[in-house]
């Protein structure tokens, strides 16, 4: 961890100790505490396809833990330098990794290309952009990668820490991410209502979403994407203690996990791309309950959308099968036939393809829920 991110987080546990302390002796710890609390705010060197269209803000603020506690995450604020909408619009990105180093409101090396164009799009129509790292990139404890309802909450909590800083931000906000954003982002639809207060979510757009667990990992042994379900893996960990990954997998897979902590994305796909099945898992496959815990925490469309959706996908993705989105993730959400789905199919388009060929698209769709 670098010098700046140490600091960073020093900073961020004094304020929670702060917090802590305000609520054991009373007083306004209700305020100080509350989901979305901007704990630490600073201003964010942004990239350079971003910085000439907003200004930008690390923040570090609360949001709700796995368990039902406080916990931390760290993000950007964006607000547009120009035709200021003061309606909210959340930026899911899609996986960077599991380390601090992997969080990409500190790591313009993880701040995808992709998502660099897709929030460029959102800030030109006006609208201030929060982009979330999610919980455990960047801040104490493990990150529960693809656990849908951990994600989801930080993406709620950044629009009211946004409001926080700026008093001019309305209540309409719209959720737009893509592979692990995405999924997340439709978790944030099923929760919203319940979970954002006074907020008004007006639209989820999900670009590539993880889904359909059940179906997908038993697929991945033996396929290039094995550091996908490595990290999932240690993603049921953080919400599941008792769950081992070392339980599953085997010897050699085991003798490269040391990746998960010094790389991020692209060094654990290549640290795992060349095993076989059989040298990933102990037998070569998932024992079933663990893919039943996984699906349990990592499939959106478990509970009726509610709000309208967007739901995008390459035909030629590498990384979520067109089949999932296109079939049964599309199935399960029109079935509850509480909110419209909107399906675009991007021919020819591999997995980040469909967010730099749908960044236009995306943001007119949105603005036609605002409207």
């Amino acid at each position: 961890m670098n010098s700046a991110l140490l600091k960073w987080v020093a900073a961020i546990n004094v304020a929670l100790v702060c917090a802590a302390i305000l609520l054991f002796v009373g007083g306004p710890a209700a305020a100080a505490i509350a989901p979305g609390t901007v704990l630490v705010a600073g201003t964010a060197t942004l990239p350079a396809e971003l910085s000439p269209l907003a200004t930008g803000k690390r923040i570090a603020y609360t949001t709700t833990a796995l368990g039902g506690g406080t916990a931390t995450a760290t993000g950007l604020v964006l607000t547009p330098k120009n035709n200021r909408k003061n309606k909210t619009v959340v930026w899911g990105h899609g996986t960077t990794g599991l380390a601090d180093k992997c969080a990409p409101s500190a790591s313009q090396a993880v701040f995808w290309p992709e998502a660099r164009a897709a929030i460029a799009a959102l800030l030109g129509k006006g609208w201030t952009v929060t982009a979330p790292d999610y919980p455990g990139l960047g801040t104490p404890g493990a990150h529960p990668y693809l656990v849908g309802l951990s994600e989801a909450r930080a993406m709620i909590d950044s629009v009211k820490a946004a409001r926080n800083l700026d008093s001019k931000l309305t209540t309409q906000y719209a959720v737009d991410g893509h592979s692990q954003g995405g999924q997340g982002a439709l978790f944030a639809g099923q929760i919203a209502p319940a979970y954002d207060g006074a907020l008004v979510l007006k639209g989820v757009s999900a670009i590539a979403p993880v889904s359909n667990v059940q179906i997908f990992a038993p697929l991945i042994p033996g396929t290039p994407g094995q550091g996908y379900l490595v990290m999932g893996l240690y993603g049921l960990n953080a919400v599941n203690p008792s769950f081992d990954p070392n339980s599953v997998l085997a010897a050699p897979a085991k003798q490269r996990t040391g990746v998960l902590q010094s790389g991020c994305l692209y060094e654990i796909l290549a640290a795992y791309e060349t095993l076989t099945a059989e040298e990933l898992l102990v037998d070569g496959a998932l024992p079933q309950p663990v893919v039943d815990q996984l699906a349990a925490n990592d499939d959106p469309a478990q509970s009726a959308p509610t709000a309208p959706v967007l739901l995008i996908q390459g035909t030629d993705d590498e990384a979520v099968p067109y089949g999932l989105t296109a079939g049964p993730l599309l199935d399960q959400l029109t079935g509850y036939q509480t909110q419209p789905v909107d399906f675009v199919a991007v021919d020819g388009a591999n997995h980040d393809q469909a967010v730099f060929a749908t960044t236009g698209q995306v943001a007119n769709w949105i603005a036609a829920r605002f409207a």
